[in-house]
Formats: C-alpha cells, sequence, structure tokens
C-alpha cells in the first residue's frame, strides 16, 4: 500500500513551536498547516495505514532559491498526517528521505508513503 500527497510548505520547526513561559504550544503557521493537511486528507481520500511500518519520502519545493535547512521541515509534516489519522504514530517512520526540489511559487511538498514489507 502507497500514498502520494501534494501538501502546501509547511513551517520549519523554527516556526512551528512557540513558547510564553514554560508553556508550549504549535504557532499560528503550525495550526494551519496541520489544518491544510487534514482536510487534503479527507478530500482525496488518503488512505490510512493504521500501525504499518512506514517508509517516507519528502521533495520539499522551496518558495525561492534562498538558502535553509532541508530537515527543518520534517516535525510539522510528520505531526500533521499523524493528526490527520494518516498513520497511528510518527515512531512508525523506519525510514525516511528529504530532497530539496525546485523552487516554485508559494512553495509545497510532496510526501510518498510506503508500508515496509517484512
Amino acid at each position: 500500500m502507497s500514498a502520494i500527497l501534494y501538501l502546501p510548505y509547511p513551517p520549519s520547526v523554527n516556526t512551528y513551536w512557540r513558547a510564553n513561559g514554560k508553556r508550549r504550544f504549535i504557532s499560528k503557521a503550525g495550526v494551519e498547516f496541520k489544518k491544510a493537511v487534514s482536510d487534503y486528507v479527507v478530500s482525496n481520500a488518503i488512505p490510512k495505514f493504521g500501525d504499518s511500518r512506514l517508509r517516507i519520502d519528502i521533495v520539499i519545493q522551496p518558495r525561492s532559491r534562498r538558502a535553509f535547512d532541508l530537515d527543518n521541515t520534517c516535525k510539522a509534516i510528520f505531526d500533521s498526517m499523524m493528526d490527520a489519522g494518516v498513520y497511528d504514530d510518527d515512531s512508525q517512520i523506519d525510514e525516511f528521505t528529504i530532497r530539496r526540489g525546485i523552487a516554485t511559487k508559494g512553495g509545497g511538498c510532496i510526501v510518498i508513503i510506503e508500508v515496509m514489507n517484512g
């Protein structure tokens, strides 16, 4: 079983979390991204992978040619897909790759999810 998702550009981990004193919470950008992922999953009937062991390939399509850290985008993607019910927990991800794609207006990301055999 596999699925391909075409998602908006994710917030970086630097802007995904906010703090107020000792309290940490998801930022407005993070909440909006989670909602966009949830809406996409529902409207595109993305299959549910349950507790399967997973391989995920991500292509980040940046908004510009400006330098950025690829690894800062993973947390929002993984958490949002889990919250949308695509899989039970992001600890199920045994393997993932992330690549920089071609810069596109507005940016985006392509996520390919596959069940690992064995």
